[in-house]
This record gives C-alpha cells, structure tokens and sequence, in this order.
C-alpha cells in the first residue's frame, strides 16, 4: 500500500548535503556547549579564588554583598533601558547599542553567579568545592542590597514618571484654557 505522500509526488528525499549541514549544526552545538563549559568553569575558579580575598577587605563579606548587589541592579536597569528602542538606527549604532544591553546583562547576572560560586557544591567532596568562610553573609547582604536598592531606585523613577505626567497634564489644561486644545470637530466654523 502507497503513503499519502507517494501518491501525490511529495515524496521528499534527503541527500548529501542534508546530511552535512546536518551534521555540521551537530558540530557546532557541540563545539559551543564545550565552549560555554569551559568558560563557566574558568569563571567558577575565578570567583573562588577572589573571594576570599575581597570578603577579607575592609568592610568585610556585608559590603562585599551590598556593592555586588547594587552593581546588579544598575545593570539590570541599564539593560532594560539599552533594549528598549534600537530601530532606527545605523547598523553600527545597533550593534553598539547590543554590546552595551550585553554588558548591562553581564552586570545584572554576573555578581549573581559570582557568589553562588563561593557556595559549596553539592554531592562534591573536594577542597575545590569547600565552604568559603564569608560568602553566606555575603550573599545575605546581596540579597538584602538587591532589593533596598531596587525599590528606592522604582520609586524614584516611579516619581519621575508621576512628576512628568502631571507636567503634561498641566501643560494640556493651560492649551485648552487658551482655546488651542479643542480638536477640528470641536471648533467652531
């Protein structure tokens, strides 16, 4: 018996160079997912390996926190601000205003990542994913940080946007007060 798709001539045959592209996307995912291992695994060496130097400055692991934690709000605010309303624009100023939402999101995520890699590991018995003394409270003054910082900073841009709607507002009613804020239909002829 004929499938459907032999009787109507659909009938659809793989060759070659199906087989190359896909084996070189096989390839490539293979190749990127090393990369992103072998980065995120320099950057957990990295972070344990300084921070036990910055939780022993002045200040101690509290203001390590509190500066990570402001530094990822401010990036988090630079992204949201650096995403929004890219069209428009030459292909260089789009590309650089990309690299900057990047390095914003780098800012928002990275003090995040950077101290959970000072947390034990879980079901790892080495020395390389031992406790460092500190990075608890650390973490606890970034969590703490986080969120005084975000919400002083919501409520000021909060009262900003408030402030600039009842500019507007103020600026319509002293139009129409003139006469100039009626529409066409409105007025007389």
């Amino acid at each position: 018996m004929r499938r459907p798709d032999e009787e109507a001539g659909t009938h659809v045959r793989f060759g070659a160079r199906d087989g190359f592209g896909i084996a070189g996307a096989m390839l490539c995912l293979v190749v990127g997912l090393g990369a992103l291992l072998l980065v995120m695994g320099m950057w957990k060496r990295f972070a344990r390996e300084t921070v036990p130097t910055l939780v022993d400055l002045p200040g101690g692991s509290w203001a390590l926190g509190a500066v990570l934690g402001a530094i990822t709000v401010l990036g988090a605010t630079g992204g949201l601000r650096c995403a929004a309303g890219a069209s428009g624009r030459t292909r260089l100023a789009r590309g650089l205003h990309a690299a900057g939402t990047a390095v914003c999101c780098a800012a928002a995520f990275g003090p995040l990542f950077y101290l959970l890699s000072g947390l034990p590991g879980k079901n790892c018995r080495s020395e390389s994913c031992a406790y460092i003394p500190g990075t608890g409270s650390a973490f606890l003054g970034y969590v703490i940080s986080v969120g005084l910082v975000g919400w002083l900073l919501h409520r000021w841009i909060s009262a900003r946007a408030e402030e600039e709607a009842a500019r507007e507002r103020e600026r319509v009613r002293r139009l129409r007060k003139k006469g100039k804020g009626k529409s066409r239909a409105g007025r007389p002829q």
